[in-house]
């Protein structure tokens, strides 16, 4: 939970911050106004770096002009977990240097936000768990360190659901016991059906990471970690351009795990020029990443807005995969029909590939997962879904992945022992003690069966049954799944709704950048209410590649996002 705390704007009047961001934060003071004449709304970086270049704003001004924004917004959208109370004096250094000729690198002096579960040392990092509120850390997370030596200044970080989505089986999206119901800036509104009134909004926010305040345009850009859709899910839901790297590409290292197998940080931005910018200044190989980091060799000078062109989609040959992520399939375990798109999801996506023609893109339709379409049950990729919640714990897993609930418990415990002495638990067994014990602090609103499931794993004994399983996900995911389809179809990519992909590519530890697209209703089962009138929700298209072929997905994204330019800012948040 959230300390209350006035954090005042001066402008020609004194605004109160209604919410409050940190226990910290009680010497933050006054954040001071600047009348400048430059506007952060939908502003690029290379807009701002152009404005700074030219004297017309500093980068003390664009922080002055977040926080403004963060003050006004906050206590709509609930996008802050905590705010960094040196960021004037950061802004102040950077813009030192600049004035002497000294620039980091391409994020000199640009606002930006992280994940509340990369380290840092400079303010607290809680992945909205109770036992860790206020918590710092003794050391940087590498990625946190990378973006701050390119110039960038960490202002704030981001809501998120608790522990990377990793508690409990049904906690909602951006929740957590630290920071409360993260809401969608298009349409703010809690949800009022009977059932899930409880806090959460009638829109969905994605999750595990956050996209609210980059898309209300509290900060330039921000940092999510996905595991399995945690960058792709809330990009998509919040009208952003997300980048899901290559797992290995940036490194891990000192950010809370779920499973080094699949976790891995990413860009969350406004526009792709802008994800290319952040994921050139996160990637790299980095020693302390124990899964390796050095998987993907880099663009020159780590520049990945090198081909940025509109004419990018020219010859470019983009599969449908049309088998359960357009159309329904059959799952052959069960003879159940499932996936397939609504009839808005549908025009949306027809729309996308007419684009893709109009733009000298070669369709190949349908380019089917061979494991999504192959009749042996053992062979495909619907019938071994991941290990969650109480039905899969010991004993009732045998029809799924253990990967998630394996590495839970592996990689958790290193993280928690790299904290040293200042950790708050020492084990994940202490954590779920911790929260039982401060349940009635609403530790586990949503109970811990993630937890639970996690922590009677043996690791010694269940090895071979974590081997054996990981070589079935990349073997469904990769091998029979998007390497084999892409190479029999000599495809640069697979054309797939919204964030659709997100299962697949994450076991196979493939990258997709999402582009906004489109808005679409929002019209959940059960429904709203009579006389609620929901909003429509953003819905974006995805670029899926094999291994390593990030620069080819960004240039195939930068074409459609030129040819469409479809992101509208958030009414919310004007």
């Amino acid at each position: 939970m959230k300390v209350r705390l006035g954090i005042v704007v001066v402008t020609l009047l004194f605004i109160p911050l209604a919410r409050p961001m940190s226990v910290g934060a009680r010497q933050a003071g006054l954040i001071t106004k600047q009348a400048i004449s430059f506007n952060v709304v939908e502003a690029s970086i290379a807009d701002m770096q152009a404005a700074l270049a030219a004297g017309r704003v500093t980068s003390r001004d664009l922080v002055a002009a977040y926080m403004s924004r963060i003050a006004q917004y906050e206590d709509t959208l609930n996008a802050v977990i905590n705010i960094n109370l040196n960021a004037y004096s950061e802004a102040d250094d950077l813009d030192r240097e600049r004035a002497q000729g000294r620039l980091r690198g391409p994020l000199h002096g640009i606002p930006i936000a992280l994940k509340d579960n990369v380290n840092t040392s400079f303010m607290p990092t809680t992945g909205g768990a109770l036992v860790f509120a206020g918590y710092t850390p003794p050391y940087d997370a590498t990625v946190a360190r990378n973006l701050r030596s390119a110039g960038a200044i960490v202002i704030a970080k981001t809501v998120m659901t608790e522990l990377a989505n990793w508690v409990s089986s049904n906690m909602p999206a951006n929740y957590s016991a630290v920071g409360g119901y993260g809401k969608n800036p298009y349409d703010p509104r809690t949800d009022p059906r009977e059932a899930t009134n409880d806090g959460r909004p009638a829109m969905a926010t994605g999750g595990s990471s956050s996209g609210i305040g980059t898309a209300a345009n509290l900060w330039a850009a921000s940092v999510g970690t996905e595991t399995s859709g945690s960058i792709l899910s809330p990009a998509n839901q919040n009208m952003l351009v997300g980048i899901k790297p290559t797992v290995g590409l940036i490194s891990r290292y000192g950010i809370m795990p779920i499973t080094i197998d699949q976790d891995t940080a990413g860009p969350m931005t406004r526009t792709v020029t802008d994800a290319a910018i952040m994921l050139g200044a996160m990637a790299g190989p980095d020693a302390n990443d124990l899964a390796g980091s050095s998987r993907c060799a880099l663009p020159p000078n780590r520049d990945y807005t090198r081909n940025l062109r509109t004419t990018n989609l020219r010859g470019a040959r983009i599969g449908i995969p049309r088998a359960n992520y357009y159309s329904p399939t059959i799952n052959p375990a069960t003879g159940a029909s499932v996936g397939g798109l609504n009839a808005a999801q549908t025009a949306a996506m027809n729309d996308a590939i007419a684009v893709l023609q109009r733009e000298g893109a070669v369709i190949v339709d349908p380019a089917n997962i061979p494991s999504i379409v192959d009749g042996t049950p053992a062979n495909n990729f619907l019938t071994f879904g991941v290990c969650s919640g109480l039905a899969n714990a010991r004993g009732l897993d045998t029809a799924c992945s253990v990967i998630l609930k394996y590495g839970m418990k592996r990689d958790f415990n290193a993280y928690l022992q790299s904290l040293g002495a200042s950790a708050p638990v020492k084990t994940l067994t202490e954590l779920r003690q911790y929260n039982l014990a401060n349940r009635p602090r609403n530790a586990i609103n949503y109970d811990q069966a993630q937890l639970d499931i996690s922590d009677e794993m043996d690791l010694s004994r269940d090895n071979a049954r974590y081997l054996q399983d990981r070589a079935r996900d990349i073997f469904l995911a990769a091998t029979h799944g998007i390497d084999e389809v892409m190479a029999a179809q000599q495809l640069d990519a697979l054309l797939f709704p919204g964030s659709s992909s997100a299962g697949i590519a994450a076991k196979a530890g493939h990258p997709t950048v999402i582009v906004p697209f489109a808005m679409i209703p929002n019209a959940p089962n059960p429904a709203f209410p009579a006389g609620f009138n929901a909003g429509n929700q953003p819905y974006g298209v995805s670029f899926t590649g094999t291994a390593c072929t990030e620069q080819r997905l960004i240039d195939l994204a930068y074409g459609f996002e030129q040819a469409t330019k479809r992101r509208v800012a958030p009414v919310a948040a004007p």
